[in-house]
């Protein structure tokens, strides 16, 4: 989300957000709710026996919706009014920010399915492998 919000802000010479009046804080604090809302949305998801990539749809989605509700609550927290902290939903909701709050969520949780699904497990050395010693 970093990465993605960073380069396409610099790409369009936009703010992330850029609703006057609003403060720098909510913005990232949303972020960090939208992982969080990520990881419990993608938790049960990977205890299934074997996960679905379509359950991607819907962790993306409440990724993307924890995101703009954060970003509401966080903005009237940090002393903004209802209609700027309402603006600056608006504004987010129909900027390429949500888009890449989803794109994110849905990559990270894709991947995240893909090596459930595989059943990978952590790299080991020649000598950590177990051995038939006959």
């Amino acid at each position: 989300m970093v990465f993605g919000s960073g380069m396409l802000s610099l790409a369009t010479d936009r703010d992330v957000i850029a609703t006057p009046g609003l403060p720098p804080v909510p913005g990232p604090l949303a972020f960090g709710a939208a992982a969080l809302a990520f990881a419990g949305a993608l938790w049960p998801v990977l205890r299934a026996e074997r996960p679905r990539y379509t359950d991607v749809v819907l962790v993306s989605f409440v990724s993307a919706l924890v995101h703009l509700a954060a970003l509401w609550v966080f903005a009237l927290l940090f002393g903004v009014n209802v209609a700027t902290a309402t603006a600056a939903v608006a504004e987010t909701a129909t900027s390429w920010t949500v888009a890449v709050v989803a794109g994110a969520a849905a990559v990270a949780g894709w991947a995240a399915i893909a090596v459930r699904r595989t059943a990978a497990h952590r790299p080991q050395w020649p000598w950590e492998r177990e051995e038939d010693e006959e």
